[in-house]
């Protein structure tokens, strides 16, 4: 599998151990996504520091614009290396309270409509962002699969040429 790691994404996945070969280039949106497919399917990476980070400020302007950008892909999720406990625990490097940042992510989770996958780990947010990639990519070959099934079938019963061959 092939998969776009954007030029400004500082600490890319390498994916050692799965079977992808990586592409640098400028995503619109997210930091990983596939070839051909980068206007509709985006993951954004966030260490947990950055995640709070992109909570407060002006920060908060830029990552909002960019989940608004996310609500029109068909599959766009924030994995974020740490965990659930870590937030709550305030298990970061911040003024922010804990229950602010929760209650941010929450608001961004309805309001965008947006998953949030707080992984636990680097590991495991890089193990997450190859399964959603490669699930999604198996979603768009069913979907040809199955339209190339549509089109074959309406080629042999269009109306009228039954008749013509009489």
């Amino acid at each position: 599998m092939n998969i776009v790691v954007d030029t400004r994404e500082q600490t890319p996945f390498g994916f050692s151990g799965l079977e992808v070969e990586i592409e640098r280039g400028t995503l619109p949106t997210g930091d990983y996504s596939v070839p051909g497919f980068t206007d509709r399917v985006a993951i954004e990476r966030k260490s947990l520091e950055d995640l709070v980070s992109c909570l407060m400020g002006s920060n908060r302007d830029r990552f909002e614009r960019e989940l608004a950008r996310g609500r029109a892909y068909e599959l766009f999720a924030v994995v974020c290396e740490g965990s659930w406990q870590d937030l709550s625990a305030g298990a970061y490097r911040s003024e922010m309270r804990p229950k602010a940042v929760l209650q941010s992510v929450f608001a961004f989770m309805v309001r965008y409509q947006v998953n949030f996958i707080l992984a636990g780990s680097r590991a495991a947010a890089e193990y997450i962002t190859f399964s959603l990639l490669a699930k999604y990519m198996r979603e768009i070959e069913e979907r040809f699969k199955q339209a190339s099934k549509v089109q074959v079938y309406k080629k042999d019963t269009v109306p009228g040429r039954a008749e013509a061959r009489r």
